[in-house]
């Protein structure tokens, strides 16, 4: 299926283009990270298009559960495919500096600006001032409430059978105090690099150096297995080694209509 505009193109993937994104998304594997992932992860469950003029790749869209929304490319590649997703509503992330044309289609009613920041072998400064334990399964409703109250207006419907899933099958680490957990944190080890998923502090227990801690622990374990380490957050974050590499824009909003 193709949709073309202004020389611009929208292609599917899956209508053999499938060696054209990997040519493309391998240049930068860390602006593309969740493509990578989630293409090799989530199949069934994704669709990307690329936004091509001629041969040469513009931009590109992944779209998961008809919800879930990544976008990147140049300003006239972004802008054609926002016009090609038209979903209602969307989680989505897109470079920053195209936000007038995210806000042109969708009414954020939640706005973050996030910074990509990576660590690469080597350069890792660990601060653990408090060792933190491997957390499983059982320890999913403690997990959804720190996340829940960490975090409402993102993470408030989060639920403790949603967490169990993670905790199966993904690495979680929490520090104990009093008897319980009341800091959390997440990684998957991947190959190209291993992103920091989860961070969460319960909000008695801030300002003690428990998230610094967990940090630099799944720091110290993801370089056993990966490259590199990975961490989107919404303030750039310097402890541990951690350098600034993008920004983007990450809204959850209702398409604007006439």
């Amino acid at each position: 299926m193709t949709f073309q505009n202004r020389g611009l193109k929208v292609v599917s993937i899956e209508d053999g283009f499938e060696k054209t994104f990997w040519e493309h998304v391998n240049h930068d594997p860390f602006d593309y990270y969740f493509f990578i992932l989630d293409l090799k992860q989530r199949r069934e469950q994704i669709k990307i298009f690329l936004a091509m003029e001629g041969e040469k790749v513009e931009g590109l869209a992944l779209v998961y559960a008809d919800w879930i929304v990544q976008i990147r490319g140049n300003r006239k590649a972004v802008e054609k495919l926002l016009e090609h997703v038209n979903l209602e509503k969307v989680e989505l992330q897109a470079p920053l500096n195209c936000e007038d044309l995210v806000t042109r289609e969708y009414k954020p009613n939640l706005r973050y600006e996030l910074v990509l920041m990576t660590l690469n072998k080597g350069e890792e400064r660990l601060q653990i001032r408090h060792e933190p334990v491997r957390l499983g399964p059982e320890d999913a409703p403690r997990v959804a409430e720190i996340m829940r109250t960490a975090e409402p207006e993102w993470w408030g419907d989060i639920k403790a059978e949603d967490r169990k899933e993670s905790l199966e099958k993904t690495y979680w680490l929490g520090i104990k105090q009093d008897g319980r957990i009341v800091s959390v944190g997440n990684t998957r080890f991947e190959n190209i690099g291993s992103s920091i998923g989860v961070i969460a502090t319960d909000e008695h227990y801030r300002n003690r150096g428990y998230a610094t801690s967990i940090v630099s622990a799944l720091v110290r374990e993801i370089l056993k297995e990966s490259p590199a380490a990975l961490i989107h957050a919404v303030k750039v974050y310097y402890k541990g080694g951690y350098k600034p590499y993008k920004e983007y824009l990450l809204i959850r909003g209702e398409r604007i209509r006439d």
